[in-house]
């Protein structure tokens, strides 16, 4: 006998259907839920923490996203055939929630939060990461945890000119947008998407759109939530010890030191922060040591609190940054390309303190990237790896393999630059960003050098493509946006809003709030204020690369394409791969063949022209079909009585008969041809009844008694 749960079911606003439902799986869990759409199912569940950790004065909120490889009816890849650690798509989801609901919870709630998700049925053509945080958002609303929500998230697109609210797999195809919004019912929260250099008003159109679809989202929830009886008193919580007093003391006795420091303007971060500690480390020798040893852990969060407000109040009073630029300014640039001798393309893009070592590599389809997914799998054949290394901020920690954060910012610069990758590119191209500095922006700074790198690479771009990060600081009725944040204006300010484009139009977005929302106006004051940004920052770079090289570097892999009929892919290949493989070997190439579309793709990449081209021939002997009167050079495969094959062709061998080979009558061919020579012939007829070749080879050769006749006949 099954459980009965509680379930609503409500209309996307286009007829299909999704279904909430509580009360039948996961039920120990402080909140969980089930959202079905079609076949796709998605259970979420929250678990929160009574008490904080001691000594913990942030969120520790933990999201994973992850599909079962059963909820597609398929075994996971490997030798343990189990799910393993998340993929890059699942902690791409992952961060898409995470960020989304992040800024919603109380700043002073510091228990440990679990958010879980998992795809448990999956429907082909259903992306099951739009509803992800749909269903995060529910099992928190059904649960007693603090959360200034609910909230929701939906994807975006634009299919032959209207907007698509979750659009399936099929429809991506016709789109020129791919935006993920989170947003409350008031606001906008967080958004990250791809764009085919669309305007920004296009953008702002698409985000509208996107939160009135929200918003119906949002009343479902609620409702199902007193459906379910959800609490509606939220748990109590005391995770903070303040003093009020002390408090107030240190705000008097630092804040006009704090104010001035941030005033000063100074451009090294390193000697600002070295500025502000020397303010708290004087104010607390002030206070006696038993003083010390009890209040500093308070005086740090109270100072933390006073920076904070004197940071901001002087870009929103005087509109002046930490380093002295104004709300709008963009910090210098340089750059340079083909800095890395040894590699097919790089560049170093620097901005400010910020820095990226970038380098591309050209290869064939075997360095194809293979994904392997429950939802998503296939190849792909431009990619893009970020790494930040820790002495890039002039830290020493371990260094413990890629991160959610590395793999989030080498995500967005992807998406960034594969709107103008070409299409007709034959090789297959990987992007690693290095990098050497940072203080805001590297994401951005990948996009510059990667742009950068892509045309030293001799790379089509179709343009070249920036980015920039757009700050905010909002307080007391006014708000000020920033252009080019450094990473102290992120760390105090309220929004990252991360934007890239070509001169034409966005090609990428992220963007990431710490306030409950964001007003569209100041949205739309942003994206120009970017707008503005990109272009500088483009016609900066194009000072040292305007466009793409003409050709690859001499020491790429040089790589050429042709389609041959399929029915030619076996003779390519040969019995075991020994045709290819003797290609391969003789001629120092790399051939790979892909068989779609009834044709064969034919892919020889070498290190020198003059290789490509030597299999290049022997590929279009091998594919060219023979004809009669054609002469071709042939080697000897084996003599016998009666005359000699020939191999003419690759994979063609023809008989020479005795009576062919010269203008005389030999009794056999000792000392004229011999196994292994080469020996020019004509092809002088194909039997109709076998399809075997006739060869001559007296044809080409002077004939004496006609020499002799004419000679005779003067």
């Amino acid at each position: 006998m099954s459980q009965t749960g509680i379930t609503k079911t409500f209309d996307l606003g286009d007829g299909r259907m999704v279904s909430l439902e509580t009360g039948k799986l996961a039920k120990q869990a402080d909140g969980s839920v089930v959202v079905k759409i079609g076949n796709t199912m998605l259970l979420a569940t929250v678990v929160a923490n009574k008490d904080a950790k001691e000594g913990v004065d942030f969120l520790p909120l933990s999201v994973d996203y992850q599909e079962k490889f059963a909820a597609a009816g398929k075994f996971p890849g490997g030798f343990f055939k189990r799910e393993a650690r998340l993929s890059e798509n699942e902690i791409l989801t992952s961060r898409l929630v995470d960020r989304a609901l992040r800024p919603l919870f109380p700043d002073d709630f510091h228990a440990d939060v679990q958010v879980m998700i998992s795809l448990i049925s999956a429907d082909k053509n259903i992306q099951p990461d739009a509803y992800a945080c749909l269903a995060a958002a529910t099992a928190i609303a059904l649960s007693d945890i603090p959360f200034n929500g609910p909230i929701s998230e939906v994807r975006v697109g634009r299919v032959d000119g209207k907007f698509v609210i979750n659009p399936n797999f099929s429809d991506m195809a016709n789109s020129d947008l791919d935006m993920m919004v989170a947003a409350s019912e008031k606001d906008i929260t967080m958004v990250e998407g791809e764009m085919k250099e669309i305007s920004e008003q296009d953008m702002v159109a698409a985000i509208k759109f996107a939160h009135e679809a929200i918003r119906n989202q949002i009343r479902n929830i609620v409702e199902f939530a007193k459906q379910a009886n959800a609490p509606v008193t939220k748990r109590e919580y005391s995770h903070e010890n303040n003093d009020a007093e002390l408090k107030e003391k240190v705000y008097k006795d630092t804040y006009d030191k704090a104010y001035a420091v941030a005033k000063k303007g100074d451009k090294d971060k390193h000697a600002r922060s070295e500025a502000f500690g020397k303010v708290l480390s004087d104010y607390l020798s002030t206070f006696s040591e038993e003083e010390r040893a009890a209040k500093t852990g308070l005086i740090k969060k109270y100072y933390h609190d006073v920076e904070y407000h004197a940071v901001r109040n002087l870009i929103l009073d005087e509109k002046k940054r930490l380093d002295g630029r104004g709300t709008a300014d963009i910090r210098p640039i340089w750059s340079e390309v083909d800095y890395l001798p040894s590699a097919h393309g790089s560049a170093i893009f620097t901005r400010g303190e910020t820095q990226s070592l970038t380098s591309v590599t050209l290869g064939t389809k075997l360095d194809q990237l293979k994904i392997d997914g429950a939802v998503i799998s296939g190849e792909q054949r431009f990619y893009l790896h970020y790494n930040f290394p820790a002495f890039s901020t002039g830290e020493a920690r371990p260094n413990r393999g890629v991160g959610r954060r590395e793999v989030g910012h080498g995500n967005l610069a992807l998406r960034a630059l594969k709107q103008v990758f070409p299409t007709d590119c034959p090789y297959t191209v990987r992007v690693v960003s290095d990098i050497l500095e940072s203080n805001g922006s590297s994401s951005m700074a990948t996009v510059c050098a990667g742009t950068l790198a892509l045309m030293d690479a001799g790379v089509k771009i179709a343009k070249p493509v920036t980015g920039i990060a757009m700050g905010l600081i909002t307080a007391k009725g006014k708000y000020a946006v920033l252009s080019d944040i450094l990473g102290d204006e992120d760390h105090l300010g309220d929004m990252d809003f991360k934007v890239c484009g070509t001169k034409d139009g966005i090609t990428a977005c992220q963007m990431d709030l710490k306030v409950d929302g964001l007003p569209y106006e100041v949205m739309v004051q942003a994206l120009e204020q970017a707008k503005a940004g990109r272009l500088h920052i483009l016609n900066e770079i194009s000072k040292t690369l305007d466009k793409a090289r003409g050709d690859y570097k001499p020491h790429a892999p040089r790589l050429v394409q042709i389609t041959v009929p399929k029915e030619f892919i076996g003779a390519i290949i040969g019995p075991g791969g020994k045709i290819i493989q003797e290609m391969q070997r003789e001629t120092g190439t790399t051939i790979v063949i892909e068989e779609k579309n009834e044709m064969g793709y034919v892919d020889i990449a070498g290190d020198n022209q003059e290789a490509v081209e030597a299999a290049l021939k022997r590929i279009r002997n091998i594919v060219a079909v023979p004809e009669v009167g054609e002469v071709y050079e042939g080697k000897v495969k084996s003599i016998l009585n009666f005359g000699a094959f020939i191999e003419f062709m690759p994979g063609k061998d023809g008989l020479l008969h005795i009576s062919e080979v010269e203008h005389r009558r030999l009794d056999n061919l000792e000392g004229i041809i011999k196994e292994g020579d080469l020996v020019k012939v004509k092809l002088i007829g194909v039997d109709p009844k076998t399809g075997k070749f006739k060869l001559s080879r007296k044809v080409l050769l002077p004939n004496p008694n006609k020499e002799k006749q004419e000679e005779e006949a003067k």
